[in-house]
């Protein structure tokens, strides 16, 4: 009994009615990418394990998904590694490569492998297809899509404005209401500082960012077991909890952290951000949120992230400033800004809203029923040039019962019927029907074409 096919967990198949509305997303996204002046760039699916390993943390790089070396792999380790069986140990003998867990590394390794022949600052956009080793749930899968637009050889905040704009605008398109949580690495390299933890700030950062999954008590207990002392915890706890407008929470933390230098800038920068926002009539709400760290170690700025405010399904574009993510691979002091779009929890906050457009330019808008050779030379003229017009068009490719011809244009919901018999023929006329009305008309080629378009 032949074996039933399946696919990897974690990963999924695209039927074409879920790609048209895929290519809706990627369409709406990339346009609004263009119109800031950002420019397409794509990398390997696969890079080197050397490039990957030690730029998402500790966690991260448990996420990685790493390729076997080609050959007869295994006849190279010595037999005591091996026998040790210490599987850390072990992938740096039979594994260099791994897929992209994002899209941000790579693009910083192309930026210093190319940096003679880019344009600074730079401003690329990149749409593809990343891989985790994670838990496959609800919204989180082990292949999935970026959408990443990232500006980089400027240190200007106009940046992370543009940011916010851009995220505005995509969504405004989508017509999902969606909230923009704003933090900054500083202010939170700062609390740590000023809670006499300064050197625990992945740590720290690491717990918080988890707050909204875990909870607060949660936070904390990850926190102490890390090695955070009480006395920090403890001292953390009314900085989590502040409210009040971005004015008045930026007031409340300067009183804290504001005599630390990492953090009196980054209360200048946020400030600086928001007062550029302000002068912008934005549909997307945006606040302030001091409880946001995003786990990533190479963030050093201003941290975003975007949340529906009519589905629950976590982040679904985040991102922020990184200072010298380039300097891993010897071109330092190169700082950068950008954000990456979750396409597939924008496809479920779509489908769940019942979002997407009923109509589509990627499926067919008239069908050609094939009555025999006759009509078939009689059809094929017009057919091409209604497909020269611009229109989707296709003819059934065998003359056949009628009935299976328009059950496959019913399953295929395509909207029109075009028919012609040898009475058409004889007038020089075509019966155009609408599959959802059942209305019929008859037209010459010209009116054809002309009603179709």
């Amino acid at each position: 009994m032949a074996q039933k096919p399946s696919i990897p967990k974690g990963t999924r198949d695209f039927s074409p009615v879920e790609m048209v509305r895929r290519n809706y997303i990627f369409d709406t996204i990339k346009d609004v990418f263009r119109l800031y002046g950002f420019q397409p760039i794509e990398t390997p699916a696969m890079e080197n394990l050397s490039t990957l390993m030690g730029k998402y943390g500790e966690e991260g790089d448990k996420l990685l998904f790493k390729i076997l070396n080609s050959g007869d792999f295994i006849s190279k380790v010595p037999q005591d590694l091996i026998e040790e069986k210490n599987s850390n140990k072990l992938t740096t003998q039979i594994s260099e490569k791994g897929l992209r867990y994002d899209l941000t590394v790579p693009f910083a390794r192309y930026v210093v492998q190319y940096r003679n022949d880019i344009v600074f600052p730079f401003k690329r956009y990149q749409i593809q297809p990343v891989w985790r080793a994670d838990r496959p749930q609800k919204g989180r899968y082990r292949e999935f899509y970026q959408c990443d637009v990232d500006v980089i050889g400027s240190d200007s905040l106009l940046n992370e404005l543009e940011l916010v704009q851009i995220i505005d605008d995509v969504f405004q398109r989508l017509q999902i209401n969606t909230v923009v949580k704003i933090n900054n690495r500083k202010i939170l390299a700062g609390i740590a500082e000023a809670i006499g933890e300064a050197d625990r700030m992945v740590d720290i950062t690491v717990a918080i960012d988890k707050l909204d999954k875990i909870g607060l008590e949660k936070v904390n207990a990850e926190m102490l077991e890390k090695g955070i002392s009480e006395t920090a915890i403890e001292k953390l706890q009314p900085i989590l909890k502040l409210e009040g407008s971005t004015a008045e929470k930026l007031e409340q933390i300067a009183a804290v952290i504001g005599h630390t230098e990492v953090g009196a800038k980054g209360i200048s920068e946020m400030q600086t951000l928001f007062a550029y926002i302000k002068n912008f009539d934005l549909k997307t709400e945006v606040e302030l949120d001091l409880t946001l760290a995003r786990g990533l170690n190479y963030y050093t700025g201003a941290i975003f992230e975007v949340k529906s405010k009519d589905v629950q399904i976590g982040s679904i574009c985040g991102g922020g400033r990184y200072d010298d993510l380039t300097g891993i691979f010897g071109m330092p002091d190169v700082s950068g800004v950008g954000v990456s779009f979750g396409a597939e929890r924008i496809y479920d906050v779509l489908t769940q809203l019942n979002l997407f457009p009923q109509d589509s330019l990627e499926t067919t808008k008239a069908l050609f029923i094939n009555f025999g050779e006759t009509e078939e030379a009689y059809c094929l003229p017009v057919l091409a040039r209604l497909r020269k017009a611009g229109v989707n068009a296709e003819i059934f490719p065998e003359s056949g019962k009628m009935k299976k011809q328009m059950n496959y244009a019913n399953r295929k919901e395509i909207p029109y019927v075009v028919l012609a018999g040898e009475e058409e023929i004889a007038a020089k006329k075509f019966t155009l029907k609408n599959m959802e009305t059942g209305d019929q008309q008859s037209v010459s080629a010209e009116e054809l074409i002309k009603v179709l378009s």
